[in-house]
């Protein structure tokens, strides 16, 4: 007789980071077992506890969790997960351990991202082999904030957005960053020293772009039975989802073929993401927003339904992300200011921020928040709550 599988509820338990540098003389898997041992002490679980590892990586910037499992010393290995994508990954390979673990193909797997984003191998300025390629490179489109700022530049055309707007994102976020000790970028920004900075590529200036740095940072996802005996409060894995428009593209720097550059994924998920949760978009907290540029966390807080087509620039200045705002976002810095492991550090602030975690930053509600990875035509989310 087949046993069915029985449906466990899944939490996050522990958060692990290294220090984020801009050049960390140590190997990726040095970065990476770190922050995995940080997470499993963070939540007061032994590595003998752990059964299964998830990742991903960009260009082979990073190690397999085969590599990191044998650094930690894993007794046995029950689930794997090697994911080949860039900042679309946080929250499905999170969300997909969450369903091993809801299933009973794993106890506990630690999730994590490490590279050295700066000293190393840069995605910013790499090189997207792939069946587009010949067509991107002979015209100069070659780097991938170019691909951003083509669908910037559309999306601020066609619902008259600014500047200002751009602008309204990088300096909030920076407000936040002051707060982090872990932030690369700690120096106060006003809109002067926005229109300062230089021009890297239409419409971004330099304040607009992620910031590449050094460093790992991992959580533990396992049971919310066990979750409820360890160290912190659980964060409650409630939703996840992952969505591509028709034609996502030939390889990871094709982006040409989609219908509307001034829509993203976050349109193509909003409901399977809410409805799997049981809540709407006006029950959201605190929102961790992928934001390799500051053009993603406009389209994708207006593809949630977070703000109104065309009004997140006016959504931001009114004081949405502002420390005492009524939606605290990117509570980090986001990763402008905090720094980019590519979205994987969305996740863990979302997590301290629901346990109440996060000093000074703390948003005053934060039983529930919305997780965001990707900036264009495919992407992820999450939703994690209080355990309530």
């Amino acid at each position: 007789m087949r046993e069915e599988p029985c449906m466990r509820e899944v939490a996050i338990a522990g958060v692990g980071y290294t220090p984020l540098s801009r050049n960390s003389g140590r190997t990726v898997l040095s970065l990476a077992a770190e922050a995995t041992r940080n997470a499993l002490a963070d939540a007061g679980m032994s590595k003998d506890d752990v059964d299964g590892v998830a990742s991903f990586s960009v260009l082979n910037d990073s190690v397999s969790c085969e590599a990191v499992a044998t650094a930690l010393a894993l007794p046995k290995l029950r689930y794997v997960l090697d994911f080949q994508q860039g900042g679309q990954s946080p929250s499905i390979i999170t969300y997909q351990a969450a369903t091993a673990v809801a299933t009973g193909q794993a106890e506990a797997v630690l999730v994590f991202r490490a590279l050295n984003g700066r000293s190393g191998i840069r995605v910013g300025s790499g090189a997207f082999a792939g069946g587009a390629a010949q067509f991107r490179y002979p015209i100069g489109y070659n780097a991938y904030l170019m691909y951003i700022a083509m669908w910037a530049r559309r999306y601020m055309h066609e619902v008259g957005a600014t500047e200002a707007d751009l602008a309204a994102v990088a300096i909030a976020q920076r407000a936040y960053a002051e707060l982090n000790d872990r932030a690369i970028l700690r120096k106060p920004l006003d809109m002067d020293a926005y229109l300062n900075s230089p021009w890297i590529a239409d419409p971004f200036r330099a304040a607009d772009c992620t910031t590449e740095v050094d460093g790992a940072c991992a959580v533990l996802v396992t049971t919310l039975e066990r979750a409820r005996d360890l160290a912190h409060p659980p964060v409650r894995v409630a939703s996840g989802a992952y969505a591509a428009g028709p034609r996502p593209g030939l390889d990871i720097g094709d982006q040409l073929l989609t219908d509307d550059f001034t829509r993203n994924y976050g349109y193509l998920l909003r409901d399977e993401l809410f409805g799997r949760a049981g809540i709407g978009p006006g029950d959201v907290d605190v929102a961790e927003i992928y934001d390799c540029f500051t053009s993603t966390v406009l389209m994708t807080i207006e593809g949630l339904g977070l703000a109104e087509r065309g009004g997140a620039g006016e959504f931001i200045r009114s004081g949405a992300t502002a420390i005492d705002g009524s939606l605290p976002m990117n509570t980090h810095g986001g990763l402008l200011a905090e720094g980019y492991l590519h979205g994987m550090n969305t996740i863990t602030e979302a997590v301290l921020q629901v346990q109440g975690r996060c000093g000074e930053r703390q948003a005053p509600r934060h039983e529930v928040a919305v997780v965001t990875s990707g900036a264009l035509n495919d992407g992820s989310a999450l939703i994690l709550t209080a355990d309530r």
